[in-house]
């Protein structure tokens, strides 16, 4: 009996120390609802009657925000934390930066690239993060931190990344492309899509001549802009999230975008495919920072570690399929995504790529006017037309004040 009574002691024992870690878990989460739970060793309501709203500022398609099925993260963090978001999007980095630098931004978590992290840093247009508000900044992997744009990583937190490719419609092109030749293959002519913004449409056209997709000398900017000026011609449009409805809807051919974007876009339209040009392409961080001035920095640091929080990244990159910093939601992911060579290339395709950096500020300058220059130009000379038109609308204006003034002269007269 003494025997028996130990046994079933220590197997009671035994069971009782087995659903302890069970119940600490339950413990340690909280359930905000089906979808997204959050650490609960976090003061998430600390701020929860001071009655602020967030303005947040992301680019357009790039959350998980309740649309087409997908987990509304920020109702979740809303109905978390009692803070409520203003949720706006822009097209590129550079008309994020345009609006910063207007003045009449009032924004608490913007999510720019690389590069422009770099260049609101040095113009000090970012603030400072409190990671003590912040914790879950030790879940981002370790290759994404101290990069070159934020060494000491004190203004920002990966968000996603990613690469550049070329989206193109398998019934459209001979052959899955292998070069960013193709974008200058007169076949195509109308049906070839182009990056409207400077950065990287300059980028694809510098790595089709072999150069540094970080132009060191103005000379470097005029060629690569000649050779945009080559492809002109070709372009059916110069777009942005316009992509999608042209590429899903069978528009076009081919267009280069970011991984992410390609995975959606092909999804919708089983005809598309991806590939990255042997040449090389970009490699990208885009992360999350507070613009200098933010009157909701200690509610926006507290957004910035939701957002890292592992249940609402498995969400957001399940919904937006770019790549995750952060191991544990690359763990989570379907397995379609979580080995997608799209999403997630080989070693071998991510050493052939580049970062962009920050440049300086003749070459930025360089590149907005020949970018400027390159929108303008007609390769069959009609560019001609702009000025003369301004001479002729001149002439027009001088010629009808000529006719008044002679006629009120006649009735005076």
């Amino acid at each position: 009996m003494k025997k028996l009574f130990c046994t079933l002691l220590a197997a009671l024992l035994c069971a009782g120390a087995m659903a302890l870690p069970a119940a600490a878990a339950d413990e340690e989460m909280i359930v905000v609802n089906d979808d997204i739970s959050v650490s609960a060793d976090y003061d998430w309501t600390r701020l929860a009657d001071q009655g602020i709203t967030l303005n947040v500022y992301n680019w357009g398609l790039y959350i998980s925000d309740g649309s087409d099925e997908s987990v509304d993260i920020l109702s979740a963090f809303t109905e978390l934390t009692g803070i409520e978001v203003n949720y706006t999007t822009y097209d590129t980095n550079e008309s994020l930066y345009a609006k910063l630098k207007s003045d009449g931004a009032d924004y608490d978590v913007i999510i720019p690239s690389d590069y422009m992290i770099g260049k609101m840093i040095n113009e000090g247009m970012l603030e400072k993060l409190n990671f003590d508000n912040i914790p879950n900044m030790a879940k981002i992997g370790e290759q994404y931190k101290g990069l070159d744009y934020d060494p000491n990583d004190e203004y920002s937190v990966p968000y996603t990344w990613g690469v550049v490719g070329l989206v193109y419609n398998k019934t459209m092109v001979d052959e899955a492309p292998t070069s960013w030749d193709v974008m200058w293959d007169e076949k195509y002519e109308n049906s070839i899509l182009m990056f409207n913004n400077s950065r990287d449409a300059f980028a694809i056209a510098a790595k089709r001549l072999d150069m540094s997709l970080n132009p060191s000398t103005v000379e470097e900017v005029e060629t690569i802009a000649e050779e945009l000026k080559a492809q002109k011609s070709l372009v059916q449009a110069y777009v942005m999230d316009e992509i999608f409805d042209k590429m899903e809807g069978g528009e076009a051919a081919l267009a280069p975008y970011y991984a992410g974007d390609a995975l959606v876009m092909m999804d919708e339209n089983p005809d598309l495919g991806f590939a990255i040009p042997e040449e090389g392409t970009n490699y990208f961080v885009d992360a999350m920072c507070i613009p200098a001035g933010s009157k909701n920095k200690e509610a926006a640091e507290m957004f910035i570690n939701y957002m890292c929080e592992t249940s609402v990244g498995v969400a957001n990159c399940d919904y937006i399929g770019y790549s995750t910093p952060i191991t544990e939601v690359w763990e989570q992911l379907p397995d379609d995504l979580k080995y997608s060579e799209v999403a997630y290339p080989s070693e071998e395709v991510l050493a052939n790529t580049e970062v962009f950096t920050v440049l300086p500020d003749e070459i930025n300058a360089a590149m907005d006017k020949a970018w400027s220059d390159m929108k303008s130009y007609s390769e069959g000379g009609s560019s001609w037309l702009i000025p003369v038109g301004l001479v002729v609308a001149v002439a027009v204006v001088v010629l009808l004040f000529w006719s008044r003034n002679r006629k009120k002269q006649r009735e005076d007269y």
